[in-house]
């Protein structure tokens, strides 16, 4: 207690001793933030400064409610979350559905803010270190044009704006074309590819090559068919009686040349430094090598499993971290992959789902179509497939990481159980991960099947939220490029070249090659990049662009009914296992329509501009479509 006393009479001798007369402590910097001034005369600060326009970029694809659910490749398995609003067509100005998985007009100008400060002000910072200044500069040009990019594919053209605007300036701007859009951000991704050569790669950040790959999509999207005025009056007559057709398309001009720009980019990384991961076959790979190989470029060097040279395939990505940090802002994303989209008899949520249109597309290993009246393909289903279906999905019977202790006593062997199985006493087990399962029912699929790319396959890594997986998200990858290149090549009657480099990806899926020419081939290619890139946030736009929506989105949903019933003599198996020669295994697929409805409307080729932001911005009224 005298000590007590001491301190306490200490503090308060020197809080009377007079305070001098300098004012100098009153000119003190506030220690919750850095002055502008500040940012762009150090390095690392304004290192840090063009960091934060990368945040942005949010998780990448993967949130818990992802594109895929909005497309022919999944359906989400929660209700509640707006998302019926996009897929039943009932979408307007007032009524824009849910806003987690289509990036919000608001969001991407605030991205685009930041990256117009940094353009603003790196060529005038003070700091010494030249190079790293243009790299900054560069990635701000690439980020800048990323962010466009997302606005020209969601919602045609946008107003440009490319400097950081003031306190009281007018705030209210016109649409620029669609065309202009292209060209404000082909200048930008020029720039980052010129301030970025020579540069070091990091990953998780840009480089040359991911400018390159960049410019390659855009390129590849102006020449579409939605992109192109005539083409497009012509396939609908909803998005023909828009006003302001050049806000969405090219209403003049050579379309031809634009896919000779689309080719030539796509050219351009092909014949860079960059060579994607094993397209050098000359011949298809074996089932088993392809499987393998399809997990690795999905794990991206994320994960103990798989090669870590198919990182090479990652033009940009967004990286994660092992460290975990519990998350206030549910839903989870980034490293929860696992316990998002995972078996609910693993404890995780299901979350995206795939149906069976996209399974069905999956071809058998000899290059013909999957067919139901087949009998053979009808009663064994997932055999003989392209082994890019078993890298990508998981089905039933289809094995995966161990069980969850509390659950290892009804699954012992680690197999995907989506069906009923003969109990051999006149009822069923219902398997641990349908909706029917004794473990977290809520939580099973609707369609049968579950995810498996992108989600760690790593049997030490428990997906629950006391650990985390590093797998990177691809925003741009080599294999897009060689794709984007295939589509340009057909477009321009270059069909040698065009097979070439489809049977490129062919052999390594372990595929036999094409040999089709003409529609022939831009059906197969269509299909070859549905299957290459499903779950990479492609086929929304790919649908669109194409102009197929109605026959994609617009098919509703499929699922799958798996049962078994005990063959006659046999004895069940108990704890259940899959086994071909004690149970007859029934495959239907019959409608979904517990959980949603798809209607296709014309109008979806585009995103409303929400109320809010029309009312801020009255020149955006222009929108067409809504």
């Amino acid at each position: 207690m005298k000590k007590r006393k001491l301190v306490l009479l200490g503090l308060l001798t020197i809080a009377l001793i007079p305070i001098s007369c300098n004012e100098d402590f009153l000119e003190t910097q506030p220690l919750d933030s850095i002055s502008a001034d500040a940012t762009w005369a150090d390095g690392a600060l304004a290192q840090a400064f063009v960091f934060n326009v990368y945040a942005s970029l949010g998780y990448g694809g993967f949130e818990e409610e992802g594109l895929a659910s909005l497309t022919d490749e999944a359906m989400f398995t929660h209700s509640g979350r707006g998302i019926n609003v996009i897929t039943e067509g009932a979408l307007s100005p007032s009524g824009t559905g849910n806003v987690n998985i289509i990036p919000q007009w608001d969001e991407l100008y605030s991205a685009i803010r930041k990256a117009n400060i940094a353009i603003q002000e790196l060529p005038n910072a003070t700091f010494d270190d030249q190079v790293l200044k243009d790299r900054l500069l560069g990635e701000a040009h690439f980020l800048r044009a990323y962010y466009y990019h997302q606005l020209m594919r969601y919602y045609g053209g946008a107003p440009l704006i490319d400097r950081p605007y003031g306190l009281d300036e007018d705030y209210s701007i016109a649409r620029s074309t669609y065309a202009e859009n292209v060209d404000f951000v082909v200048a930008d991704l020029d720039n980052a590819i010129s301030l970025l050569d020579g540069k070091e790669t990091t990953p998780g950040r840009a480089s040359q090559l991911s400018a390159m790959g960049l410019k390659s999509r855009i390129l590849l999207y102006a020449a579409s068919d939605l992109r192109d005025a005539t083409t497009a009056a012509q396939k609908s007559a909803t998005i023909g009686s828009y006003a302001n057709q050049d806000l969405i398309a090219y209403t003049s001009g050579d379309r031809e040349s634009r896919w000779i720009l689309a080719k030539n980019a796509a050219k351009a990384v092909l014949d860079s430094e960059a060579s994607g991961y094993k397209l050098d076959l000359t011949e298809p790979a074996s089932a088993e090598e392809a499987t393998e190989t399809y997990i690795s470029i999905a794990m991206g060097g994320g994960s103990a499993v798989g090669d870590a040279a198919a990182r090479s395939e990652l033009l940009f990505e967004r990286t994660h971290s092992p460290l975990f940090t519990q998350e206030s802002n549910w839903p989870l994303g980034g490293i929860h992959q696992g316990i998002n989209n995972g078996p609910n008899g693993y404890h995780n949520w299901a979350g995206n789902t795939p149906i069976q249109q996209l399974v069905d597309d999956y071809q058998m290993m000899d290059g013909s179509e999957f067919d139901w009246s087949n009998p053979d393909h009808a009663a064994a289903p997932y055999e003989n497939r392209d082994p890019r279906l078993a890298a990508t999905i998981l089905y039933d019977g289809a094995p995966w990481k161990p069980r969850p202790d509390d659950v290892a006593s009804i699954d012992p062997y680690d197999e995907i159980q989506t069906g009923t199985y003969d109990d051999g006493s006149g009822g069923i087990i219902p398997g641990v991960d349908m909706r029917d399962s004794p473990i977290e029912n809520w939580n099973g699929s609707r369609t049968g099947y579950y995810v498996r790319k992108f989600i760690d396959p790593d049997p030490s890594l428990v997906d629950n939220q006391s650990s985390a997986q590093v797998v990177p998200w691809p925003f741009i990858r080599y294999t897009e490029i060689v794709l984007n290149y295939v589509e340009a090549s057909i477009a321009t009657g270059d069909e040698g070249e065009a097979r070439n480099w489809l049977n490129k990806i062919r052999f390594r899926a372990g595929m036999p090659a094409i040999t089709a020419s003409g529609d022939a081939l831009l059906e197969a290619y269509i299909n070859e990049r549905r299957i290459e890139l499903a779950y990479e946030e492609h086929r929304y736009h790919d649908a669109r662009r194409w102009m197929i929506a109605d026959q994609t989105l617009g098919r509703g949903i499929k699922v799958m009914k798996v049962s078994a019933k005990l063959k006659p003599g046999a004895t069940p198996r108990s704890p259940y296992q899959y086994d071909p020669e004690v149970y007859d295994y029934t495959y239907n697929v019959v409608d979904n329509t517990d959980n949603e409805t798809r209607i296709w409307d014309d109008k979806m080729y585009f995103m409303p501009l929400s109320r809010d932001e029309i009312n801020r911005n009255e020149l955006l009224i222009q929108n067409p479509g809504y």
